[in-house]
């Protein structure tokens, strides 16, 4: 094997790509700005049992493992920056009231999400600390399809943008006391995950009737909508109940996506998140673009309790693959040491304009479309289109 190969799933970010990457990170990250967000930016690596803290069995299987050799303990490379974002809220920051907080960067999975997927995605997303009200929950969801539609906005024709909706309390408000004492919930989750009815049936087969009668009316509470007053008149009715499918009806109505689906036995990350969740898909892909939801109790193991609500993009390098290649134009100079040149050069770069330097008659060998050049005319530098 070549020494210079890279392992499976890891690859080079080329100069086309790495312009996509970084220009959508600027826009999406302006985008979050605009919305009150400030930028974090937290380390790669952490001593493991902070960078597990909370997170759970799934991440601690995706996470890196190394010993650091100043200090002997055992360290992690971060698969997920959501932990540490939620460890800077409620220990480093320990702001009273909101905080709005953003964060981009490489994060490294010891298995892809998928076969195709990087091991090294780019992670990007935005947060909301100490904010309990619904309010809260619907800013994160609106702003997550803005930057949907900021990352599609590039492509012709702009494809369509699908948002499915879920919440955990509605599994929450049926189970009740049994969640915590019984210990066949693992396999109803795994069952309603999976819908399949007939591993439902064996794993709730220990629980009151009432309760194997309502969970097998999740199982099927798909579509859109009209699911919300299906699920209304099938479940056994509770306050929580009430409010979670509230809650819904109102993100269905206002996220402002292409189409909407519901799903109440969606349980991706259910001993995680707290509340409503949500996955945004582009029309033909199988992955989602982000994900996102209520997740109150992520700062409980490090001390401070808060509510919080967010999302993050999966992987920016994906993301940008929807964006149209941008060449982007260029001025040819010569080199020299002349004074008045070296002002023009540098005058034409405050203002903006890519300026390449270069011999005389040699090839540039950037992938750049130089269609302008810095000429010298009666002692003036001006800039002369090469067409």
């Amino acid at each position: 094997m070549a020494r210079w190969l890279l392992p499976e799933n890891l690859s080079d970010v080329l100069p086309e790509e790495a312009q996509r990457v970084e220009a959508l990170r600027r826009s999406l990250l302006d985008l979050f700005r605009s919305f009150g967000y400030e930028l974090v930016i937290p380390p790669l690596l952490e001593h493991l049992e902070s960078l597990l803290t909370g997170s759970g069995h799934d991440l601690g299987l995706s996470t890196l493992k190394l010993v650091d050799q100043l200090s002997g303990r055992t360290l992690g490379v971060r698969a997920d920056t959501t932990p540490q974002v939620a460890r800077i809220d409620s220990h480093i920051l320990n702001r009273p009231g909101v905080a709005r907080l953003c964060y981009a960067g490489s994060t490294l999975r010891a298995r892809p999400l998928h076969p195709l997927a990087s091991r090294e995605p780019i992670q990007l997303g935005a947060e909301i600390y100490g904010d309990a009200d619904f309010g809260a929950d619907r800013e994160v969801l609106a702003l997550a399809v803005r930057a949907a539609r900021l990352v599609l906005a590039g492509s012709t024709p702009v494809p369509r943008l699908h948002v499915d909706l879920g919440h955990t309390a509605v599994l929450r408000a049926l189970l009740g006391d049994v969640l915590q004492a019984s210990d066949a919930v693992e396999g109803v989750l795994q069952a309603l995950t999976s819908k399949d009815p007939g591993a439902l049936a064996r794993a709730s087969a220990g629980m009151p009737q009432a309760l194997q009668e309502a969970l097998g009316q999740l199982i099927g509470l798909v579509g859109g909508p009209e699911v919300l007053e299906r699920a209304r008149r099938s479940l056994p009715p509770s306050a929580a109940l009430e409010r979670a499918l509230d809650e819904l009806g109102i993100l269905a109505r206002d996220c402002a996506a292409d189409a909407v689906s519901i799903d109440l036995a969606d349980l991706h990350g259910f001993r995680y998140h707290t509340g409503a969740t949500f996955a945004l898909y582009v029309a033909g892909a199988s992955s989602p673009l982000l994900r996102g939801g209520r997740y109150d109790d992520i700062g409980l193991a490090f001390g401070r309790a808060r509510p919080a609500t967010g999302f993050s993009l999966l992987d920016l390098r994906e993301a940008a693959q929807w964006a149209p290649a941008a060449t982007a134009r260029a001025v040819r100079a010569p080199r020299g040491d002349s004074p008045a040149l070296a002002l023009a050069v540098e005058q034409l770069r405050a203002q903006g304009h890519i300026v390449v330097q270069a011999a005389a008659h040699s090839e540039l060998g950037v992938a750049l479309q130089v269609d302008r050049a810095l000429v010298e005319r009666d002692g003036q530098w001006i800039v002369q289109d090469l067409a």
